[in-house]
């Protein structure tokens, strides 16, 4: 997929997360948190601005949702150091959830296309296809990310609801 359908798919993966940092949290970090899924959601095709590294190669993998999880991980803990043990380990497992959330929403959203993916890669090479819809189809694209934004702007509205 493209841009538009990878933010789309980072979003929707995003929904249940964002209605559950809304309730708790508030609509403020839900919406932060939604913005910075939304900005990561292209981090896997960073490999194809570096000459040595393969297209849909280590960046498509679940190590490297793993790898990026963590590091949004240490970063969410980081910045819960100064409210406590509770404030730092739920920041780090909201850190991680969304890390690791983002890149496997791509991962996902180019399974549906013919190239697919090889997400166990160098260990395993099953490749997984389901071959649904060119990467490049615009309407496709434009109807990940319309979907995608719905769902995750009517679960933060929830969420926000229900937390008051």
């Amino acid at each position: 997929m493209y841009r538009k359908g990878h933010v789309g798919a980072a979003l929707a993966a995003y929904s249940p997360v964002g209605f559950g940092l809304a309730a708790i949290a508030g609509l403020e970090l839900a919406a932060g948190a939604a913005a910075v899924v939304a900005w990561t959601a292209m981090v896997p095709d960073l490999d194809t601005q570096v000459p040595f590294v393969k297209h849909r190669g280590i960046t498509h993998t679940v190590w490297f949702a793993l790898a990026v999880g963590l590091a949004f991980g240490l970063v969410g803990g980081t910045m819960g150091i100064e409210g406590g043990p509770v404030a730092t380990l739920g920041l780090a497992a909201v850190g991680f959830v969304l890390g690791a959330g983002t890149i496997v929403s791509h991962l996902l959203a180019d399974a549906i296309t013919p190239m697919g993916i090889r997400p166990y890669a160098p260990l395993r090479d099953d490749h997984y296809t389901l071959d649904v819809v060119k990467a490049a189809n615009p309407v496709a694209n434009y109807a990940l990310l319309v979907l995608g934004g719905a769902v995750a702007g009517l679960s933060v509205l929830a969420g926000a609801a229900v937390g008051g």
